[in-house]
């Protein structure tokens, strides 16, 4: 196989990048079609709602739930039950506790292509949080409403005018998509606090009331100062001038304004983060701060006798102190890296020790041994001690040349005998003459 890898290298290594191109292409697809792999990722929280047209809503094309212009999950399926669409969501896991039972679901679209997402609104803490399944009824959804459906309500003159209205539209739009589609994003917050507006108005009709009969009575009293009035709209009038002379700085405010306006939303969401974790901190602080006063009442003395040390010996001490602390600051940095190898070493060195000195019975007295002394089970370490001392005895004994070890050599008288005769000077040496000669131990014949 490495020959013919060899011998067709160049076409080897065009099918290998055709390969990673292809995978990397495979992954860039089903990233971008949000496509969930199983086993790999969490299984979604999934909730239903009804609604009475789900035109353009296709399963499969990234086609999106959002909270507030963020996206929290996916559109799952669409399914027909009962003359009305049901549309799946899956929304993420880290949102399902999120929506609430009084949510409602808009179907919008996000091109004008019908590339649709559903705008989910939560509901309101005070109801229960919806479980897994559980549905949006579909007086609480909305659908997409087509064009078609508009223009099918007017009559044919209307057309023609809603249509040159549509071509003007069009050209004063001309290259500014970008900039009506920010208007249109910033106008959300605005219909909210109108309804909200309206709301207070619909609950406050006396007051309301109230505030006409007493714009009447001040439009009355403004008949009769003329005068004042006449001197007010030259005064808005030199205003207004002076404001018109400053157009192009203006023009330069309003441009700088929507960049403004994203880094305000987003310290606004930080901030709102934020406010919500100070109440618990600061619940928690109160207790301390109650004793604060009698703290600092009884850290002054301390503070007082402190302040001179700190002036007089500790600053000088840091001030000469500097220079050697950064040429430490490498070797402190190196000595960070290689702190968890030499843990590990003595980690192991440590292990080593143990085994050697590893002792399971102590010194419990164990069965006597043959001489009737008492036998201990000791570890390692103990019987190391006499291993060195039976070594010292073996080699105790030596000459200029250093320490030899003691043997022991047998023989029979004829072995010897022939080693005397054959080296006169080993009987001298090892007295073997005189150990021959004795009948005792070599008798003759």
């Amino acid at each position: 196989m490495t020959h013919a890898i060899r011998k067709h290298l160049r076409d080897f290594l065009a099918i290998s990048v055709l390969a990673v191109v292809a995978l990397g292409t495979a992954y860039y697809i089903v990233n971008q079609q949000r496509l969930r792999i199983p086993g790999l990722e969490e299984k979604p929280f999934q909730l239903q709602a009804e609604f009475s047209d789900a035109q353009g809503v296709m399963p499969g094309q990234g086609q999106t739930i959002r909270i507030a212009g963020m996206r929290v999950g996916d559109i799952g399926k669409v399914e027909l039950e009962n003359g009305k669409a049901l549309v799946t969501m899956e929304i993420d896991r880290k949102f399902d506790h999120e929506v609430h039972t009084d949510a409602t679901a808009l179907l919008r679209p996000r091109t004008g292509l019908k590339d649709m997402f559903v705008e989910l609104d939560p509901g309101s803490k005070s109801a229960p949080v919806m479980r897994e399944h559980d549905r949006i009824q579909v007086e609480n959804t909305a659908p997409d409403v087509d064009a078609d459906e508009i223009l099918s309500g007017l009559d044919a003159d209307t057309r023609a005018y809603l249509q040159l209205l549509i071509n003007g539209l069009g050209k004063g739009l001309q290259g500014r998509g970008g900039d009506l589609r920010e208007v249109l994003a910033r106008l959300g917050p605005l219909h909210r606090d109108l309804a909200r507006v309206n709301g207070a108005f619909a609950s406050r009709r006396v007051e309301l009331a109230r505030l006409i009969h007493n714009y009447g009575s001040s439009v009355t009293e403004l008949s009769t100062r003329d005068r004042e009035l006449s001197t007010l709209v030259e005064a808005s009038s030199q205003a207004l001038e002076r404001w018109s002379s400053e157009d192009l700085n203006v023009s330069n405010a309003v441009r700088l304004l929507p960049p403004t306006l994203r880094q305000l939303q987003s310290a606004l969401v930080k901030v709102d983060e934020l406010g919500q974790a100070i109440p618990p901190g600061l619940n928690a602080l109160r207790p301390a701060m109650r004793q604060l006063n009698l703290t600092n009442h009884q850290v002054l003395p301390f503070a007082r006798e402190a302040t001179p040390i700190l002036r007089n010996q500790v600053r000088p001490f840091v001030r000469a102190a500097r220079p050697y602390v950064r040429n430490l600051q490498p070797a402190a940095r190196d000595l960070a890296n290689a702190s968890p190898d030499v843990r590990s070493a003595f980690h192991e060195i440590n292990r080593f020790f143990n085994m050697a000195a590893y002792n399971p019975n102590g010194k419990e007295k164990l069965p006597s041994d043959f001489n009737g002394a008492q036998a201990r089970d000791e570890g390692l370490l103990f019987w190391l001690g006499w291993l060195a001392h039976d070594t010292n005895s073996l080699f105790s004994t030596g000459d200029a040349s250093g320490p030899f070890r003691r043997i022991t050599a047998t023989a029979t008288c004829s072995t010897f005998q022939s080693l005397v005769t054959t080296e006169p000077a080993s009987g001298a040496i090892l007295n073997l003459n005189q150990l021959l000669a004795d009948q005792g131990l070599c008798p003759k014949g």
